[in-house]
């Protein structure tokens, strides 16, 4: 994988180098680029995709130690990607985490076109059962590391409670095993993946969301239909929040949509980009 030094560490990411307009795909915590495969597959024959592994868990590289790893400090480090990668008029898309949420008013000057999928937001933070356990445990001296251990198990994978409730279809213990490989083998990571929760403001997303009434561009809310961790009532508001936000339901999916009906997911793309051009199609003398 291509890779890129930043202030913070080293990121890896995937680039298509299409030579359609730019879309940036983000995971969500302790995922990576994989997630996106299928959508990266149905997209790349008309855009250029391009998947950073941000430090959330199942980066790679390990973070400096003195990085903030906030959610705020992951949304900067995106920010310095979009810039060292001199990236325009984007269309970022996001699933489960909020980041691309924090880079509205703040930093969202290469991003034209804004999508979030089924992801934390507004009250919704730490989200679900999942995420708030995350955050509980991450203030008990060993408690992520033991929560961990149950990753090595498909059985206890597969449970409501854990990955099996975020996603409508079974997901492959493989892509399960490379997701949680980094933070069971290297502590740097582990390090980097509690810095992160132990970060947690419960109020990070309802300041977001008062930014987000500024945001100019285009703006999709695609939630899956089946979303039990990621309440649609969230994804309405949302969108009411963004001046130009529309709101649609992909069947047959929960929180990982790309994951679930990466094919739905895609016709919404592509219709949504089409519906809305981007600033270089709309002044050509530009």
């Amino acid at each position: 994988m291509p890779e890129i030094e930043l202030s913070a560490g080293t990121v890896e990411y995937t680039d298509t180098r299409g030579s359609g307009e730019t879309v940036v795909l983000l995971h969500g915590l302790a995922f990576d680029e994989s997630v996106w495969d299928r959508v990266v597959d149905g997209l790349r024959s008309d855009f250029r995709v391009v998947v950073p592994v941000l430090p959330m868990g199942s980066h790679r590289r390990p973070m400096r130690p003195d990085a903030d790893l906030s959610a705020q400090g992951v949304a900067d480090i995106l920010a310095e990607f979009l810039e060292r990668l001199d990236l325009r008029d984007v269309t970022l898309v996001q699933n489960d985490a909020g980041t691309a949420q924090l880079l509205v008013g703040v930093r969202d000057e290469r991003v034209h076109r804004l999508v979030l999928t089924s992801c934390e937001a507004l009250e919704n933070y730490p989200p679900g059962v999942q995420g708030r356990t995350l955050q509980a445990l991450s203030r008990v001296p060993g408690g992520i590391f033991l929560l961990l251990q149950s990753f090595r198990v498909p059985f206890l994978v597969r449970l409501p409670n854990s990955l099996g409730g975020m996603a409508e279809r079974p997901i492959p213990y493989e892509l399960v095993r490379r997701w949680y490989g980094p933070l069971l083998t290297d502590r740097r990571i582990r390090r980097d993946f509690t810095a992160f929760l132990r970060s947690t403001r419960k109020d990070t997303y309802l300041r977001a969301g008062r930014r987000l009434r500024g945001f100019r561009g285009p703006a999709l809310v695609a939630w899956g239909a089946e979303d039990r961790m990621m309440p649609h009532e969230t994804g309405r508001r949302l969108a009411a929040l963004l001046p130009r936000g529309e709101y649609v339901e992909i069947p047959g999916a929960r929180t990982l949509v790309p994951l679930d009906n990466p094919e739905g997911l895609c016709a919404e793309l592509r219709r949504f980009i089409k519906e809305s051009p981007g600033p270089r199609r709309q002044d050509p003398a530009g």
